[in-house]
């Protein structure tokens, strides 16, 4: 099987230009490809996986990645997908969060001489000028075409802002650089990127001629991704500070059945015949699929040995028989204390088994929280640092337990 035919049958390509040109870069290893990633938050979540996963396995079949940081587009923000205008970052935001995305993607991508190379379009787009722009590069757009495309269709009857409007033009405008400074033939995005990689295809074949490599495919990257990459209570994250493992492993695990099979091919680098004789499986041995994706994935993110403590512990969890070593611990120093003690509500933030101290009211007045075994109600409950110096295990809900350590 060709690694083209692999990204179809995982169900990964939606739409392509050019195929069988394509397919024969794919699968010769001549593609030099870019998949870009706006820096709005300072972790990848799980709806940027996909597309890691993907340049994984593109770079393990001989092509060529090439990741781009929207430094630059980032000042503007992609209005795709969205209902409002996205707040803006600091250019020290986005160089925090651009360093961020680095160090998480050296987990999946080999960089390196003639490897994997990562680039920032701020170092492009923010030299522009903006008169030489209008007339290099805006006069091959028609602003009927673009306000037809999908991305900018969905916004208008809310409002869409020049700022915005502009996003297209940037982006293939980085696709064009890409293509004369790297040698970059070939793009791929998420299908509500479609009308804006086509835009910088178009503009390359205008600029350098209709025989000029200039290709696109389109995946299932973020009508699905952004779906995976989303709970009730927010983002699941990439960075172990923000979704401990543990948590990783759970979402994973408690994704909904029909979505099983679909995550272990688009997502795992199981071969394709075992995930086809897990497919014959009986329905009762769903909850056996999910263990299998939930440690491929975790060990995919956060390495081996923390995807086996995960599953060990939900396996304790489930049996009721929770192992003090296997929990996630938190350890708190005297300065965390006010008079020897700390606010429950304080505690759960620091342990990060709440989001905000609002939150953790309302869970220890619903009764939703116990401290060894002790279900208070009142939002004001504190902890004694004598307690904790010989270490506290709080538990929220059922099945998330968390070990809290004065030091």
């Amino acid at each position: 099987m060709t690694i083209y035919e692999e990204l179809q049958n995982r169900g990964l390509i939606a739409q392509v230009t050019d195929e069988e040109e394509i397919k024969d870069l794919i699968n010769k290893g001549g593609a030099r490809f870019y998949i870009g990633f706006d820096p709005t938050a300072d972790s990848l979540h799980v709806g940027h996986f996909m597309a890691l996963c993907l340049m994984k396995r593109l770079q393990m079949a001989g092509n060529k990645p090439v990741v781009l940081i929207g430094g630059g587009t980032g000042y503007i923000g992609d209005p795709s997908g969205r209902s409002d205008l996205r707040s803006m970052l600091t250019p020290e935001q986005i160089q925090h969060n651009c360093d961020c995305f680095k160090k998480q993607m050296e987990k999946f991508i080999e960089f390196g001489d003639d490897k994997a190379i990562m680039v920032n379009n701020a170092d492009w787009l923010l030299k522009l000028n903006y008169i030489d722009m209008l007339r290099d590069i805006g006069a091959h757009f028609s602003v009927n075409n673009m306000l037809r495309a999908e991305c900018y269709k969905q916004r208008l009857e809310r409002g869409l802002s020049f700022l915005e409007f502009n996003y297209m033009i940037m982006q293939s405008y980085d696709f064009l650089y890409l293509h004369d400074h790297y040698g970059v033939n070939m793009q791929f995005g998420g299908d509500d990127q479609w009308s804006n990689m086509l835009g910088g295809t178009e503009l390359i074949r205008k600029k350098r001629g209709d025989d000029a490599y200039a290709m696109t495919i389109t995946l299932l990257l973020n009508s699905e991704g952004k779906k995976m990459g989303k709970t009730a209570k927010g983002a699941v994250w990439l960075d172990p500070d923000k979704t401990t493992p543990f948590e990783f492993y759970q979402y994973w695990r408690n994704i909904d059945d029909a979505d099983v099979m679909k995550c272990l091919k688009m997502l795992t680098f199981l071969p394709l015949s075992t995930i086809d004789e897990m497919e014959k499986w009986e329905d009762n041995r769903i909850n056996e699929k999910k263990e299998i994706l939930a440690f491929e994935l975790t060990a995919l993110v956060h390495g081996e040995e923390e995807a086996t403590k995960a599953k060990t512990l939900a396996k304790a969890l489930f049996s009721g028989e929770v192992n003090d070593a296997d929990m996630p611990i938190t350890e708190i120093s005297e300065s965390d204390l006010a008079d020897g003690k700390i606010f429950l509500s304080d505690l759960m933030v620091l342990c990060k088994l709440a989001s905000s101290k609002g939150e953790a009211k309302r869970l220890i007045s619903g009764a939703g929280v116990s401290v060894d075994d002790f279900k208070p109600t009142d939002f004001a409950y504190t902890v004694d640092g004598a307690k904790l110096k010989d270490g506290v295990i709080i538990k929220k809900g059922k099945k998330i337990f968390h070990k809290v350590i004065l030091k």
